[in-house]
């Protein structure tokens, strides 16, 4: 029994000092970061804002890789599987917890499988539609849609998005029959929304402001409770009669559940330093997302809050994927 004690006692030893090497001389080459959306995401914006001074803080490239498919579910899976050596992180947004009751056997665990690191930024929401929708502002927009019903559809960037579940949210809020297109991103859903293709969607508030100001866009209202900083002149939903009616678009930081923990308190750190500099949170902010910095154990707070809230809408909602 002594010896069998002592067998494990140095075992463990032995895991733990591994585990301390390992992450002080992490990193030693290249770092990859999936992004589980195609191109010209909000997503990726971000992650490649941060890319940069992570860089130069770590002494190695961070390479962003774009892996969608599946509402995210490819890449976050690709992400779960990979080694735990702190070579693979994940960047996840809402649809990460939407897809925990939306998406009928997981190929991963959410919870067990990935680790958080860090929250890194988020934004609001904007119900836009094409300019030929006949009506200017959010009570004609559903006056309209109820003579119509079925008549209108809306695009998001897949299932289990925000653009699918703001969607989904504000149909039920104002009793309305809209059609639910999913896309795989973001560019393609509001290239039809633009071409006319589509009629409506809720979208991520920074690529859709230049679009409005445009005029190839029309602005219903945002989605936070208070009006965005970055369009200050749109009112919101929760202003116009939906009262409490609220979506953001957030995006965090995973690693697969291997990586030791010492290497994930150092990317947390990095991450906090990257995004509190000076340039890049005024970056961040003039593109209209709010940095929101914080712990692993912050992001795990928010994962499971995340998860039971969307598990409510979903049902409430009767929401199925499309």
């Amino acid at each position: 029994m002594k010896r069998h004690a002592l067998a494990v006692s140095a075992a463990l030893c032995t895991t733990l000092l591994c585990s301390a090497a390992l992450a002080q001389t992490w990193p030693t080459r290249p770092i990859r970061v999936i992004v589980p959306f195609p191109p010209g995401a909000t997503m990726e914006s971000v992650v490649r804002i941060l890319a940069e001074p992570l860089t130069r803080s770590l002494g190695q490239p961070i390479i962003v890789e774009n892996r969608p498919g599946a509402g995210t579910v490819i890449g976050v899976d690709a992400a779960a599987k990979s080694a735990g050596d702190g070579y693979t992180f994940v960047s996840v947004a809402n649809s990460f917890t939407v897809n925990v009751t939306l998406v009928p056997k997981l190929p991963y665990d959410a919870l067990k499988d990935l680790q958080p690191v860090g929250l890194m930024a988020k934004t609001a929401n904007v119900l836009v539609a094409h300019p030929s929708v006949p009506a200017n502002t959010l009570k004609e927009l559903v006056e309209y849609v109820k003579k119509n019903p079925g008549k209108l559809s809306y695009a998001s960037f897949g299932n289990g998005t925000t653009a699918h579940l703001a969607g989904e949210m504000f149909k039920k809020q104002a009793g309305l029959f809209i059609v639910h297109i999913p896309y795989r991103g973001l560019a393609p859903a509001m290239a039809d929304v633009i071409g006319g293709q589509v009629n409506m969607m809720f979208t991520n508030l920074p690529e859709a402001v230049p679009q409005i100001a445009a005029g190839k866009l029309k602005a219903y209202g945002t989605t936070y409770l208070t009006r965005a900083a970055l369009a200050p002149g749109l009112p919101t939903l929760n202003e116009q009669g939906y009262t409490g009616f609220y979506t953001d678009s957030w995006y965090g930081l995973l690693a697969p559940a291997g990586v030791p923990k010492e290497i994930v308190a150092r990317m947390n750190a990095e991450l906090n330093k990257a995004i509190n500099l000076p340039a890049t949170y005024d970056t961040l902010v003039k593109r209209g997302l709010d940095p929101i910095p914080g712990t692993p154990e912050k992001m795990g707070e928010h994962l499971r809050a995340e998860i039971a809230k969307y598990a409510k809408i979903v049902k409430d909602a009767n929401i199925k994927i499309d």
